[in-house]
Formats: structure tokens, sequence, C-alpha cells
């Protein structure tokens, strides 16, 4: 699985909603996605979705879908099968992922279908707080305007997926001027939970606990959640602490001569010396 980011095949991916809640009722009214490859296009998917239910008024002041619209409109049960054929063998991505998955997750569970449970998903939304620190806000408009993306977001699917894709681009060019550039480690990265994310953490944590019990130090490259700049470093590893959901390496920086914390999904490469 160590492949080039530009040797895997992703699927962006955005929802249209009657409201915020799908655990309240709330359904898709559009969704819509780009699969491709490096800075290739493969295909595109778009539908309308009739929700069987009335667009809440704050909804539709966003992404002014009507009623009528959606008359005419297949049902989710006939749009799904499609969409989930269009990103089979695909990295999964959106902009505030865990949104977009939690409304497909209940509609799949409405269909009588399985959740998409440990699908490896990428949410470009944590790739924009982490590449561009101190940002402040990070509206997708907001982040693609700092990019120096001059489209406007629409507020409907594929618009939205279009953009997101822009601004995809523009942050793997800054992750490639850091020289990141395998897959796994951008995953480690931007990832959502899933087994294989988990897989590659704990590989982490076994070789650290390794250097703690032997008493040797580690070499590390790491990126750093404060400035997004990348560094190696030697550390005296001295524990492995659990915070607000996040595990740290807690130990003496040689290039600092302090004690510091680094987050396990930052570190992207480490060999015990």
């Amino acid at each position: 699985m160590h492949k080039n980011i530009d040797d895997v095949e992703f699927s962006i991916f955005d929802t249209e909603t009657t409201g915020l809640e799908p655990e309240s009722g709330d359904r898709i009214v559009e969704i819509a996605a780009i699969r491709f490859k490096g800075k290739q296009n493969l295909a595109t998917f778009q539908s309308l979705v009739n929700p069987q239910r009335s667009i809440s008024e704050a909804a539709f002041q966003v992404n002014r879908i009507t009623p009528d619209m959606l008359n005419g409109a297949p049902t989710i049960d006939i749009v799904m099968p499609k969409f989930l054929d269009f990103i089979q063998d695909t990295c999964l991505c959106s902009y505030n992922a865990a949104f977009d998955l939690a409304f497909l997750n209940n509609e799949l569970k409405r269909t009588g279908r399985n959740a998409l449970g440990d699908i490896i998903a990428v949410d470009i939304l944590k790739m924009s707080r982490r590449l561009l620190p101190g940002l402040g806000r990070y509206a997708l408009w907001f982040v693609a305007e700092k990019l120096g993306i001059k489209s406007q977001q629409q507020h409907r699917a594929l618009s939205d997926v279009e953009l997101t894709l822009k601004v995809f681009h523009k942050l793997k060019e800054i992750l490639k001027t850091k020289s990141i550039f395998d897959f796994m480690n951008f995953l480690s990265l931007f990832g959502l939970n899933s087994s294989l994310l988990n897989d590659i953490n704990n590989q982490k944590i076994a070789r650290i606990q390794e250097a703690i019990d032997l008493g040797v130090r580690l070499k590390i490259r790491y990126l750093s959640g404060a400035s997004a700049e990348v560094t190696e470093r030697q550390v005296k590893p001295l524990e492995i602490k659990q915070d607000n959901g996040k595990i740290y390496l807690l130990g003496h920086c040689c290039l600092r001569q302090a004690e510091r914390h680094f987050r396990i999904d930052g570190i992207l490469h480490l060999e015990i010396i």
C-alpha cells in the first residue's frame, strides 16, 4: 500500500441536504462526485434525490433547491447503488467529511444496506487545518480564496466538488514542497478512523515502545501542527500519552534540548538509532 499519492484513485464527493441532522430525519437532496487520479479527472457523478420530505427553510436559503426540482428526481434507493459503484476502489474524500459520511450512512441504513464503516476516507477540511495553520476560519470558500482560487462557492453538490478538487490540488502542491508523497503518510495525517489508519499508528507506537524499552533514541521526521513545518529530530522517547482523543510521543528533543510532545499521526518516519 506504499504508493505515491498521485498513483491512488480518489473520489471527492459532496451532498446537499434537507437540514443538518440525519439522526432527526434530514435527508440527502443532491449528491455529486468526481473520480480522479493525479491531475486527471476520470469520471463525474451527479444526481438530485427526492427526499420524500420537505426541505428546511435554512437549507433552501443555502442551496436554493426547490420542491419542484425534486418532484421528478429518483429516490435514494435508486441513486445510492449507482453512487457506490462510482466510488468503488477509491479513497473517498470530502470537505468536512464526517458530515457527509453521516448522511451517507443514514441513507444506507434506510435502504437496508450496511454503513460504509471501514472505508478509506480523507477529510480535506482536516488537510486544510494541518497545512494552513492559523487561518482562523476554514469555510471552503475562505480556504479557496486564501489559496488563490477565484471560483465562487455555489452550495450545489457538483460545483462544490469542483471547488473542493481545486483546493485539494493546491494543498497537494504544499505537501510536495514538504517532500510528503507517500499515501500512507497522507492517510495518517488526514484520514478518518479506519482499521488501516489504526494499523499505521499502531506500528509507530510499537516502534516507539521498543525504543523506550531499549532506552535508545529515535530519529523522526515530523510535521508540526503549529507551523506545518517538516523537521528531522532525534528524540529520547519517555512515554506514550493520550489526550483528548489524540496519541502523543512525549520525549526529550535533542534539537530543542527540552521535552516535547509529538502527535503520532504527525510522525512521517521514525527509526531506532
